[in-house]
């Protein structure tokens, strides 16, 4: 039987990446993303999957997405939540609340609402897992980016917090966490913190992989590929891990 799987913030990056990496793989996908040009994008080039537009900040939403997508795939496998903004870059006295919320809400409120719809089901069928996406700033701490740490160590703690929930339904929960993934967000992330510095783009690119053992950037088809394995057969006994996929983070501290 093939899996269903749901993937929040799906339509671009590393979320695209994974959905399309399930979807070769056979599994029946129902993706969500709040990025209208994202979703046509996405539609057009994966018409067999399931797109939805979502605010994934919306209680209300997040129920209709779930009662749209089990009822598309008639039953829920996998759930791999994958929303998160970059935040803002500032020192945390010059952060505004109103900016700290947001990227709290999104990266680990949503997390929370998706959990609690998919718990139930996977818990009925004794079988099923839940994969949060987190990042290496969930073990290091990055500074000048407080909001996102926090929520990324905040995605570490919840996950090991639903393994020992699910674990005894045969369910299990794991978190991904990656390092310096190529794509459109670690350019913002890069820009950002350049901009801060008032250092050219290239000398923090430099800088983000010069602390890596493995220093290039990671490929999102590389997350993907670990998603594959969590929600495969061979991962059965691997449940509350906080799996980094990122050259081998020897230092995040990039100035």
């Amino acid at each position: 039987m093939s899996q269903r799987v749901m993937i929040t913030a799906a339509a671009s990056g590393i979320g695209r990446s994974i959905a399309k990496a399930f979807h070769e793989d056979g599994a029946r996908v129902h993706i969500c993303d709040v990025n209208e040009d994202a979703l046509a994008a996405f539609r057009e080039e994966f018409p067999e999957i399931a797109a939805t537009h979502v605010n994934v900040t919306s209680e209300a939403e997040i129920e209709n997405w779930f009662d749209e997508a089990l009822d598309d795939l008639g039953g829920l496998d996998v759930m791999v939540n994958n929303a998160g903004i970059k935040g803002p870059t500032a020192p945390v006295d010059d952060i505004d609340f109103a900016e700290w919320r947001e990227c709290l809400s999104v990266g680990i409120d949503s997390y929370f609402l998706c959990a609690r719809r998919a718990a139930p089901l996977l818990k009925d069928q004794k079988s099923g897992t839940i994969i949060n996406l987190s990042s290496t700033a969930g073990l290091f701490g990055f500074g000048n980016r407080t909001p996102y740490a926090a929520a990324k160590w905040a995605v570490v703690g919840f996950t090991k917090s639903l393994a020992i929930e699910l674990g005894p339904y045969k369910c299990t929960s794991n978190a991904i966490c990656p390092g310096t993934v190529r794509g459109d967000r670690i350019n913002r992330v890069i820009q950002g913190e350049a901009e801060l510095r008032g250092v050219p783009f290239e000398v923090v690119a430099r800088q983000m992989v010069g602390g890596q053992s493995i220093e290039r950037f990671v490929e999102p088809e590389e997350i993907a590929d670990l998603a594959l394995f969590l929600a495969s057969p061979a991962a059965r006994m691997i449940n509350g891990q906080a799996i980094a996929v990122d050259g081998h983070t020897e230092t995040f501290h990039i100035r």
